[in-house]
């Protein structure tokens, strides 16, 4: 059983985000991604979402653009106790070396401190949370330097 602390550096390499600062909270059920501009599409017979988001922490200025498969529609009950109708998808979540797949619902986040959250259904069977620790398995990816010549 991995150990997480209560916030890690996660990677989804299915959407190409890396370095996203994710609270590990055992509170919310369903794991959530920030995400805003929500556009669904059909594409060769699949529903489809285009979806934006600012994968860093205190920056609007920089924009991702992700494209996903649908694999649900819920509506979801957030800690405020507000319902929202959310879409669902379904992508690999990477922590360290770990990688397995989970379904992260779209909702806009940006008044929240993190981007994401990994809720319970993700941990399940694979991981606890020491809550008095943070990044115990999460390593930010450094940028290799770029060489002048």
């Amino acid at each position: 059983m991995l150990v997480f602390g209560w916030r890690e550096w996660i990677k989804l390499p299915e959407l190409a985000l890396e370095n996203i600062k994710a609270k590990v909270d055992t509170g919310a059920r369903t794991s959530c991604l920030h995400a805003f501009s929500v556009r669904p599409y059909v594409e060769r017979g699949r529903q489809r979402v285009e979806f934006q988001i600012h994968p860093r922490q205190r920056n609007r200025s920089y924009v991702r653009t992700c494209h996903a498969d649908v694999i649900d529609q819920r509506v979801v009950t957030d800690s405020g106790g507000h319902k929202e109708q959310r879409w669902v998808i379904e992508t690999m979540l990477e922590i360290g070396p770990h990688q397995w797949p989970i379904e992260i619902t779209l909702s806009p986040r940006d008044d929240m401190m993190f981007r994401m959250l990994i809720g319970r259904t993700a941990l399940k069977h694979r991981a606890v949370v020491d809550s008095s620790r943070s990044y115990l398995i999460g390593k930010k990816v450094k940028k290799k330097a770029k060489v002048k010549i």
